[in-house]
């Protein structure tokens, strides 16, 4: 595992995948989807533009959390990496669950219940978009005996085909092909769109995706292979994104007659699995190029990007139920919805959770460090930061 130094540019590409998220959920209520709050009316513009980026931002995540699998991991022997699995996600899903979802559940049903407190009594709990926490931490742990291996040495050999494969051009894209066969033989059997664990053709999409980022986080060479085969891989993306939409917009009356429902199911899985691979390959690359940099600001988004992710949706769902009911158009409820829900998010992640450790843990934050005193601090720190010795 080659993966111990910080890498500033993974750190900003989990950022700006939750952000993406974020944004997801904002367009949801105006979309024309089945969301929790629905606007009246519904842009299909928004509708097909969501649709794109639904194909990589959650691979993009599901990636770079194995990365940081491997990370977590490589401080730790199993059983502490278990505890801090368990830790750093159960909690917060099981605090969630109780506490932060249900409003999303009272809002969306608010005519059949008679106070918020039914849900408590009736036992009304869901997962909702914390599903992505439950399903991470059933994927951490079973890939648990996979990077034992990869730790120990008998992975040489099996980590060094796979560095020989990276190092052809078409290497990396290769190994999208599992990805398109497997995901197209399981829709078939598991069509829905559902997060639920059982459901294999999302599991196995999204395991995919993080145990790909295991073994990127296990040899330097991939990083490398990426970072130099970035170009060719924008140029992938490119196509991939050229024939995705060529796809999504032709008319049914144009391929009806020629291919049965199944076979255009099967291309449009193809395609979608084609799209979200080539996107984190090309991001894998260039984030390298342009991102591996520290800054003040990404070490704070860092450390407040995972509580956003637990509190957005609700705070969207909420401000959402009033926001819709306002005679205005579309765009201004959009941007009415995004200034006053962010605004929330970050006054609750400043004010009620930072600074408190028992939020803190709730949330799935690590414990603050103290500022050290002077005594403690080194010489060259001193220095350079004005102290007084």
């Amino acid at each position: 595992m080659n993966i111990s130094k910080r890498r500033y540019d993974l750190d900003w590409l989990r950022v700006i995948a939750i952000l993406a998220v974020y944004f997801h959920h904002l367009g949801m209520p105006f979309n024309g989807d089945d969301f929790h709050i629905m606007n009246a009316e519904s842009s299909k513009l928004l509708d097909d533009i969501m649709v794109y980026f639904e194909q990589f931002r959650l691979p993009l995540l599901f990636l770079i959390s194995g990365t940081g699998t491997v990370l977590a991991f490589s401080k730790r022997t199993w059983k502490h990496f278990f505890k801090e699995r368990t830790g750093r996600l159960i909690i917060p899903l099981i605090f969630g669950v109780l506490f932060i979802v249900p409003p999303q559940t009272y809002y969306q049903y608010i005519n059949e219940f008679n106070s918020y407190w039914q849900i408590y009594t009736e036992g009304r709990f869901e997962t909702n978009h914390l599903w992505f926490i439950e399903n991470l931490y059933v994927i951490s742990v079973i890939v648990i005996p996979l990077i034992i291996f990869l730790k120990s040495k008998k992975s040489k050999k099996f980590i060094h085909r796979i560095e020989k494969i990276s190092s052809y051009k078409l290497g990396f894209l290769m190994g999208g092909l599992p990805l398109i066969i497997f995901t197209v033989v399981l829709k078939r059997y598991y069509p829905t769109g559902s997060s639920s664990l059982a459901n294999l053709s999302e599991t196995f999409f999204y395991t995919y995706f993080f145990i790909s980022g295991i073994l990127f986080a296990s040899s330097q060479i991939f990083w490398d292979n990426l970072k130099r085969f970035r170009h060719f891989h924008l140029i992938g993306f490119s196509i991939s994104t050229l024939l995705f939409y060529g796809y999504y917009f032709i008319p049914n009356t144009m391929v009806e007659p020629y291919l049965t429902l199944s076979a255009r199911w099967d291309i449009w899985h193809t395609l979608c699995c084609l799209l979200g691979w080539c996107f984190v390959l090309t991001i894998l690359g260039y984030g390298q190029v342009y991102f591996n940099k520290p800054s003040l600001y990404l070490k704070w988004m860092n450390e407040a990007i995972y509580p956003f992710y637990i509190l957005h949706q609700t705070v969207i769902v909420i401000c959402a139920y009033y926001i819709i009911q306002l005679d205005l158009n579309i765009p201004a409820k959009f941007t009415i919805l995004l200034v006053i829900s962010f605004f929330i998010i970050v006054v609750i992640y400043r004010f009620a959770i930072y600074p408190f450790r028992v939020m803190r843990v709730l949330f799935g934050m690590k414990p603050r460090k103290r500022p050290l005193n002077k005594s403690q601090l080194p010489t060259t720190y001193i220095k350079n930061s004005g102290f007084k010795i």
